[in-house]
C-alpha cells in the first residue's frame, strides 16, 4: 500500500519553512491504518518482543495498536511531570528545541526486549532519548519502528546500531 496517499502536507507549520507530515488522513482511514499496523506487528513478531515502548503521543497512537495486536504491554514515555510513579528521566534535543522525557522507573524489567514505536523519524532525538531511557532499565532495544522517516535529517545516525523499520520516506 502507498501510505503516502493518506499522509497531509502542511506547509510552514508549526514554523515557516517546516513542511508538517500530518498522519491523522491515515488515521481516519481504518484499512490504511490497520494496513500500516499489521506491517509493524509482522516486523515485530520475528524479533521476540517483550514490550513496545511509545514516546508521546503519536508513539501512543501507533504503538498502543501494536501492544495490542501482540497481546504484550505497552510503556509510554511522557515529557517530565506527566507520569503519576517513579520515573527515570533523560535531557533531549527536539528538532525545534530542547525537553526532558520520562518512564516510569518500574516500566522495563532487565532483559526485556522492546520495540520503540513512534509516528515519525526526524532528528533522531526523541528516539535517542527513548533508547537511553529503555537502557538505562536493562531492556535491550531490538528495533525501531516508524510510519514515516524524514531521511534528510539523518535522524538514523542517531539510533546505533539498532534495526529501524519505516513504511515512508521523504
Amino acid at each position: 500500500m502507498d501510505y503516502k496517499e493518506h499522509i497531509a502536507i502542511v506547509q510552514d507549520w508549526p514554523k515557516e519553512g517546516v513542511q508538517f507530515k500530518d498522519i491523522t488522513p491515515l488515521m481516519d482511514n481504518g484499512p490504511a491504518f490497520k494496513s500500516a499496523v499489521d506491517e509493524i506487528v509482522e516486523y515485530a513478531k520475528d524479533k521476540e518482543i517483550d514490550i513496545i515502548v511509545g514516546p508521546e503521543a503519536r508513539g501512543f497512537i501507533v504503538g498502543c495498536p501494536v501492544s495490542y495486536a501482540l497481546e504484550i504491554g505497552f510503556a509510554p514515555v511522557r515529557k517530565e511531570g506527566k507520569l503519576p510513579r517513579e520515573t527515570i528521566k533523560v535531557d533531549y534535543g527536539l528538532e525545534y528545541g530542547k525537553d526532558v522525557l520520562t518512564i516510569h522507573k518500574d516500566a522495563i524489567k532487565p532483559g526485556q526486549r522492546v520495540l520503540i514505536v513512534d509516528d515519525l523519524l526526524a532528528t533522531g532525538g526523541t528516539i535517542e532519548a527513548t533508547i537511553d531511557l529503555v537502557e538505562q532499565l536493562g531492556g535491550e532495544v531490538a528495533g525501531c519502528a516508524f510510519l514515516i522517516e524524514l531521511t534528510y535529517l539523518d535522524g538514523r545516525s542517531k539510533l546505533k546500531d539498532h534495526d529501524v523499520l519505516t513504511l515512508m520516506q521523504y
